[in-house]
C-alpha cells in the first residue's frame, strides 16, 4: 500500500542537522506511528512519505521554509528581569508569553543582572534539517481514526474522545 491522505505509517527515522549532530531517532525505542496528512510532521517530511510504501528507506534534506522557518530576530527581545519577580530565571526555561499576535510559545537565552533575553523562535528555526528514514509498515485508517485524526494502537490512543 502506498502512503496516501489519512495512511497508518509506521517508520524509524534519525534526524541531524547538517553538521552531522543528531537531534532526534527512533531507532532506540519504538517507531514512529502517525496519520498522513494530520500534519503531525514537519511539511518537508510529510511530502517525502507521499507515495512511499513499507520497506523504503531514504534520506532527505529538508530547508528551514519546510521545516521550523526561518529565523526572525525581531522574534528575540530583551525584556526587565523585573516582569519575572518571584520567579527563578534560567537559560534555556520556556513559557508561554502574552503578545499583540496571541499566545506565543518563548525560550530565555540569556540573562543579565537587569534584563532577560527571551526568543521566540522555535530552536529549530533556520535549521536546514537531514532525515534518514525507514518505512515499516503502511495500513488504511480507520473511521474511528480519521474522526480522531490520530493513529491508534493496541493500548488505544491514550486519551479520551
Amino acid at each position: 500500500m502506498l502512503i496516501t491522505e489519512n495512511a497508518i505509517v509506521t517508520m524509524h527515522f534519525t534526524v541531524k542537522t547538517q553538521d552531522g549532530t543528531q537531534i532526534d531517532s527512533s531507532r532506540d525505542g519504538q517507531p514512529m506511528v502517525y496519520m498522513q496528512g494530520s500534519q503531525y510532521l514537519i511539511k518537508g517530511l510529510e511530502d517525502a512519505l507521499a507515495g512511499r510504501q513499507a520497506g523504503d528507506k531514504f534520506e532527505l534534506d529538508v530547508p528551514p521554509e519546510l521545516a521550523y522557518g526561518e529565523r526572525h530576530e525581531e522574534l528575540v527581545q530583551m525584556v526587565p528581569k523585573s516582569m519575572f519577580e518571584g520567579m527563578e530565571v534560567e537559560v534555556g526555561m520556556t513559557f508561554r508569553a502574552t503578545t499583540d499576535g496571541g499566545e506565543q510559545s518563548v525560550m530565555v537565552i540569556d540573562e543579565t543582572d537587569d534584563e532577560v533575553v527571551i526568543d521566540g523562535n522555535h530552536p529549530l528555526s533556520g535549521v536546514p534539517l537531514n532525515f534518514d528514514v525507514e518505512i515499516l509498515a503502511v495500513r488504511e485508517a480507520t473511521d474511528e481514526e480519521i474522526a480522531h485524526g490520530h493513529p491508534h494502537t493496541e493500548g488505544g490512543c491514550g486519551h479520551h474522545h
